[in-house]
């Protein structure tokens, strides 16, 4: 459900941006922005990984370095049928964690002190897992496709504020500016849309890979109520990142619905305890 979901947000989104395409700068226009969004994007493709582990300051470790969390993920990898990915921990108390990477070949999974100090053996399991259902469910690429075409629409809705936009589009100068305004705009709530259907598929695929819901459902549980007292002064400071974590890490994360990059937290132990009873007492 959740795949069909996404299948039919990025639909939306590519009618979206073929739609604004035209009425705001004509066909060659629409080219144009659709250029620069795809070789923007390919960089971030590329580079992401390196980027938002340097920003946070993320310190790789191993065997040697972090025995018990760099074996809890072999043990979850191999679960998963994964490759080994690189392992990171962030100096920060707020707990959290992410992944990131382009395809499973070449991905990062980090977890914050605050993270491995706060939950027990059995949460960082669930949370770790659900980070390589990320992974396994390919989203780093599935997200990269829908900023692209974000950016496309957001590229040219400033073309056409700069350059007049297609003038002989069958809405006018009033339906020309109101597409400037609300075509990015609709854009981000399918790109919001998208992200949070991600997060249901990696919870439900990391209740799947450490094989107990209820480990996943009260991590979740712990993070919500520490991410809103405990700052993380990187991610307040690169909000635009905050999709990638596990439960929202910005203070200001009370929008709810369409302008949320995250389901509620409350739905989603609601599902994985769902999960859970449907799987037995074992759960």
């Amino acid at each position: 459900m959740n795949f069909a979901r996404t299948a039919l947000l990025l639909a939306a989104m590519t009618g979206l941006f073929l739609a604004v395409g035209y009425m705001l700068g004509g066909t060659g226009g629409m080219v144009v922005a659709l250029g620069f969004a795809v070789a923007m994007n390919a960089f971030a493709y590329w580079n992401a990984d390196k980027m938002v582990l340097r920003m946070y300051g993320a310190r790789q470790v191993d065997a040697g370095t972090a025995p018990e969390f760099y074996g809890l993920i072999q043990q979850l990898a191999a679960r998963a049928d994964l490759p080994m990915p690189k392992v990171y921990v962030i100096e920060n108390p707020q707990p959290n964690a992410f992944a990131t990477g382009r395809n499973p070949e070449n991905a990062a999974v980090a977890a914050t002190t605050g993270l491995l100090n706060a939950l027990s053996y059995e949460e960082i399991a669930g949370v770790m897992a659900h980070e390589l259902a990320h992974v396994k469910n390919r989203d780093t690429l599935t997200m990269t496709i829908t900023a692209t075409i974000a950016g496309a629409i957001g590229m040219l809705a400033n073309f056409a504020l700069f350059f007049g936009g297609n003038r002989n589009n069958p809405l006018g100068i009033v339906g020309s500016l109101l597409i400037m305004i609300l075509a990015p705009l609709a854009a981000m709530l399918v790109q919001m849309g998208i992200s949070r259907a991600r997060e249901y598929a990696a919870d439900k695929g990391g209740a799947e890979i450490c094989g107990k819901p209820l480990w996943l459902a009260a991590a979740l549980a712990k993070i919500d109520r520490a991410a809103k007292s405990v700052d993380n002064a990187d991610a307040e400071r690169n909000p635009a990142t905050a999709h990638m974590f596990i439960i929202n890490p910005l203070h200001a994360h009370a929008a709810r619905g369409l302008f949320s990059t995250h389901p509620s937290t409350e739905d989603r132990i609601r599902r994985l305890r769902e999960m859970a009873g449907a799987a037995g007492p074992w759960g």
